[in-house]
């Protein structure tokens, strides 16, 4: 008889067997406790946290990516450098047309703070996975990896022509969400409780 059977004992005095069904974890219980708990938390804080600093170094200029006369606070704008410059791609005039304004410029940011910060707690990791996803296709396909050298002939510096950093990114939050990451060292278990049925902001 294997673990899986159903157990029999066999009462004192009585020759009957009684059997004893094995409980079978519910739904809950499977997603209560989710396997590789410290792992799936340290990912889930690691590339939150992704998220959050570039919010940060961006609004205050904190002189890694972006200097002090470069951020927002001072009046700088967090698409211009970036879309600004671009090297490659189909889609590069549409993006140097973004750079600089204020609708992406607010778009941006506040993607960046808000799956910053429900990711590291980790709430609205299913909100977190597709919009965090989003904004990372549109990333790679402004920066587009695939062309190994740029309208000036140029190279441009691509390691990979398709899994790049913003990949593995998007990569990352899918499996958070997927993996109830955020009933690991998070929040996830009271933010359930709270949304009830809403299921899509879990």
């Amino acid at each position: 008889m294997t673990v899986e059977q159903d157990k029999e004992t066999i009462e004192p005095g009585r020759h009957s067997i009684r059997r004893e069904p094995n409980p079978k974890p519910t739904s809950t219980t499977a997603t209560r406790h989710p396997p590789g708990g410290w792992a799936l938390a340290l990912m889930r804080i690691g590339i939150g946290f992704v998220f959050l600093w570039a919010f940060l170094d961006k609004l205050f200029g904190l002189g890694y990516h972006t200097t002090a006369p470069q951020a927002w606070v001072a009046g700088g704008s967090p698409t211009r450098g970036y879309l600004g410059h671009l090297k490659a791609g189909p889609l590069r005039e549409m993006f140097a047309g973004w750079a600089g304004a204020p609708w992406a410029d607010w778009l941006f940011m506040v993607g960046l703070a808000g799956i910053g910060v429900a990711v590291m707690l980790g709430i609205g990791l299913r909100i977190s996975a597709v919009t965090g996803t989003v904004m990372l296709l549109g990333m790679w396909a402004a920066e587009w990896p695939p062309a190994r050298f740029g309208f000036t002939g140029d190279l441009t510096d691509s390691t990979n022509p398709v899994v790049d950093y913003h990949i593995i990114y998007a990569l990352a939050l899918i499996v958070c969400a997927a993996a109830y990451a955020g009933h690991a060292r998070g929040l996830g278990r009271a933010w359930e409780r709270l949304v009830g049925r809403a299921r899509w902001l879990l």
